[in-house]
């Protein structure tokens, strides 16, 4: 692998952790969004999923979304009478977000893509290098 190769790889990492930042903003705008009947589901959290795939530009596998799913787990319910999304008995189902899993997952995030930042950082470190040598 060459060191285009080694900017292109960290920049598909940069990328599928952008996107996952995105998710989670959604996740965390959304975290209070209840339906607007009663019984009517809230905001449900999404997942996002990665997989590696080949990239024939680059000429291996580089990491890339795969899915952007909802997370499937059971909404909490809240005792607000007043709510208009509210039920018979005065509970109302709010959003499977959780916002302390959420800024952990951005935490996660962040490290990630700023391990792929300082690759990218390294890598043009040596091109630069190479090209001074070579003059």
């Amino acid at each position: 692998m060459d060191l285009t190769q080694t900017l292109g790889m960290s920049a598909k990492g940069m990328a599928a952790q952008s996107t996952r930042l995105r998710v989670i903003a959604e996740n965390l705008a959304n975290s209070a969004t209840t339906g607007s009947s009663p019984g009517a589901a809230p905001y449900r959290r999404k997942i996002i999923t990665f997989e590696n795939a080949m990239d024939k530009s680059l000429g291996t596998s580089a990491v890339r979304v795969r899915t952007i799913a909802p997370d499937n787990s059971a909404f909490p319910r809240k005792y607000d009478p007043a709510n208009p999304a509210a039920d018979t008995t005065g509970y109302v189902k709010m959003p499977n977000v959780s916002s302390f899993v959420e800024v952990m997952d951005m935490k996660e995030a962040q490290r990630s893509y700023t391990a792929n930042l300082n690759v990218m950082e390294t890598t043009r470190g040596m091109i630069t290098r190479t090209v001074d040598l070579l003059r």
